[in-house]
C-alpha cells in the first residue's frame, strides 16, 4: 500500500455521534493505551485508503456492517462500521473476549447504524 501522501483516501472517516453529542468510539479509543490506540488508528487508516479490503483486516458482518480487526497488547479489538457513500462511520468499538462477535455488541452497532440512516434520510 502506498503512503497516504501519495494518494487520496477512498473513504472519509467519521465517528457516530449520539443525540446527546457523545462519540462512543472516540471515547472508547481514548481509554486504550497509546500503543493500542495507534494500532487501531493505523488499521482504520489502512481501510480508509485501501477500501474495499477483505480478511484478515476487514470482515463483513452483515449487509452494511463491517468490522476492523486489530491486534492489541491485551487481546483483539473490533471497530464496527458502516459505509455511507464515501464515508466510513465508526459505530462501535470493543475488545473481543470470545471467538464470536458478542450479540450485544452487534446489536449496539445495528441500532446506531439505523439511527444514523434515519437522521440522514
Amino acid at each position: 500500500m502506498s503512503e497516504p501522501g501519495d494518494q487520496k483516501p477512498i473513504l472519509t472517516v467519521s465517528f457516530f455521534c449520539t443525540s446527546a453529542g457523545n462519540e462512543p468510539v472516540r471515547e472508547w479509543l481514548r481509554g486504550l493505551s497509546r500503543e493500542d490506540m495507534r494500532s487501531v488508528g493505523y488499521d482504520i487508516k489502512t481501510a480508509q485508503y485501501g477500501w474495499p479490503i477483505g480478511m484478515p483486516l476487514i470482515r463483513k458482518l452483515e449487509p452494511d456492517l463491517w468490522e476492523v480487526r486489530s491486534k492489541l497488547s491485551a487481546g483483539i479489538a473490533r471497530v464496527i462500521f458502516t459505509v455511507l457513500g464515501d464515508e466510513m462511520v465508526l459505530l462501535h468499538g470493543f475488545v473481543k473476549k470470545s471467538q464470536k462477535t458478542p450479540a450485544a455488541d452487534l446489536k449496539v452497532a445495528r441500532q446506531r447504524a439505523a439511527e444514523l440512516r434515519k437522521r440522514r434520510a
